[in-house]
């Protein structure tokens, strides 16, 4: 073994083929990118509870992504064992909206592809797909789903309320109905014809009622 054999290291050989240059411009595009997907993200958001931390977490994670890619890039053999490595890596936050899972993989998208170089790819593809979200979430339903609990005592008649609601919708079902000694709560998916207020006073009207409450809701029930 020489003198020079003795300094040999592949990470002062790694230092040497690094190109700051190269992660500026790759680091920099994926922030840019990362703050385009939050843009997104905020102006699709149609949930109850909005989370700041998931918004930034999506742009954390286009620049981790490239990152890790501008690392294994230029190495197989790192690229195999990274592989192994984020293998046992597990996303246990619970996912609240589906749409969440559409983010989550765009900004790892974005991440691989500007690592990867493929620059224009990733800046013309996340416009595409920016617009496509934004023009979609924003999109009115004409007939928006609408939840319908309705208290009432054990005397009421359902055959009257139901013709009332069917009188005032364009569909409805019921999803739930419980008897108890305090009276009766039913609960209905509808779809209005047309003013929600108007509707509930003639649904109070019914003989035996004691409230009623429109809640509306994005098409998913749990009973």
């Amino acid at each position: 073994m020489t003198f020079n054999d003795l300094f040999k290291s592949s990470i002062l050989e790694n230092i040497t083929s690094f190109s700051a240059l190269d992660m500026g411009i790759a680091m920099g595009f994926a922030f840019i990118v990362g703050l385009f997907i939050f843009f997104v993200y905020q102006k699709t958001y149609t949930g109850v509870m909005y989370s700041s931390s998931f918004g930034i977490s999506l742009i954390a994670m286009a620049m981790i992504t490239t990152l890790i890619i501008l690392a294994i890039s230029s190495n197989i053999i790192l690229s195999l064992g990274m592989v192994g490595a984020l293998s046992i890596v597990r996303f246990r936050s619970a996912i609240k909206e589906p749409l969440d899972i559409v983010f989550l993989f765009w900004a790892v998208a974005a991440g691989i592809v500007l690592g990867a170089g493929f620059l224009p790819l990733a800046i013309l593809s996340s416009l595409f797909i920016g617009i496509v979200l934004v023009l979609l979430a924003n999109k009115k339903s004409v007939d928006a789903p609408y939840i319908l609990i309705i208290s009432s005592d054990n005397e009421v008649s359902e055959e009257a309320l139901l013709q009332q609601i069917s009188a005032g919708v364009k569909k409805h079902s019921i999803k739930a109905k419980t008897i108890s000694d305090c009276g009766m709560e039913f609960t209905f998916e509808v779809r209005l014809n047309g003013d929600s207020t108007g509707f509930i006073k003639e649904i109070k009207r019914v003989a035996g009622v004691r409230s009623a409450a429109l809640v509306s809701y994005n098409g998913d029930y749990m009973s």
